[in-house]
């Protein structure tokens, strides 16, 4: 089992940039293919990125691509979503999830889905003004 706290939201200007934090306690990422997930008010969860355990598997929303990038320190057992050139769609509540590794090294396509994690952060607000 893993809990997941995240930081870094904030408020900021279309064209900026933020970077979130996801820490682990207990097992290390490692054990854990992480995700980050957001979701706006009204709408449903989306999927935005994930790496896998291994760290040489990432995935990215379309919409995202070229924007944002996944990354991992493991020394500090943190796992970051660096967010550039950000939009008004950008806004929402961002959330990290944690599910156990596999045998594989790679990301498969129930990374992309919600239902796919077992662990959740409480979230952390991205507003972006225009």
């Amino acid at each position: 089992q893993v809990q997941l706290v995240e930081s870094g939201g904030g408020l900021v200007q279309a064209g900026g940039s933020l970077r979130l934090s996801c820490v682990a306690s207990g097992r290390t990422f490692s054990s854990y293919n992480i995700g980050w997930f957001r979701q706006a008010p009204g709408k449903e969860r989306e999927f935005v990125a994930a790496i896998a355990w291994s760290g040489i598997s990432t995935l990215y929303m379309d919409s995202v691509k070229g924007r944002f990038t996944i990354s991992r320190d493991i020394a500090k057992n943190t796992v970051y979503l660096q967010m550039n050139s950000l939009k008004p769609e950008d806004t929402a509540l961002y959330y990290c999830a944690a599910v156990p590794r596999t045998l594989s090294a790679y990301l498969g396509d129930s990374a992309r889905s919600p239902n796919g994690y077992d662990y959740w952060g409480q979230g952390t607000q991205v507003t972006v003004s225009s």
